[in-house]
């Protein structure tokens, strides 16, 4: 069992940075795959970055140069960086773990939520 609470979320101009942190309690956090997903009234929840065990990592296109995920497993803790934000960045966002050693695309790939962090980006 995993418990994961972002924070770091809030409102920002665009162009700014914003670093969203998921703390995770729980047994063997190395062990997981994380995620990071976005969502927006409506719409589906949407992959953004990806970390396996070993720190590989992978990201959606539409943030690929502007967003760096990372992981401190000595802190239990992992990371989004984002910079250079746009309006169409605004979405709740949500940490994920999933107890396999790759992460997965899909939403329905995790098994462990957080509660979300808000990101509005304003124009």
């Amino acid at each position: 069992q995993v418990q994961l609470v972002e924070s770091g979320g809030g409102l920002v101009q665009a162009g700014g940075s914003l670093k969203l942190s998921c703390a995770a309690s729980g047994r063997a956090f190395s062990g997981y795959a994380m995620g990071w997903f976005r969502q927006t009234p409506g719409k589906e929840r949407e992959f953004v970055a990806g970390i396996n065990w070993s720190s590989r990592t992978q990201y959606a296109d539409s943030v690929k140069g502007r967003f760096t995920v990372s992981r401190d497993n000595a802190k239990n803790t992992l990371y989004l960086q984002m910079n250079n934000l746009k309006p169409e960045d605004t979405a709740v966002y949500y940490c994920a773990a999933r107890n396999y050693a790759n992460y997965g695309l899909t939403s329905g790939e995790y098994n462990y939520w957080g509660q979300g962090t808000q990101v509005t980006v304003s124009s």
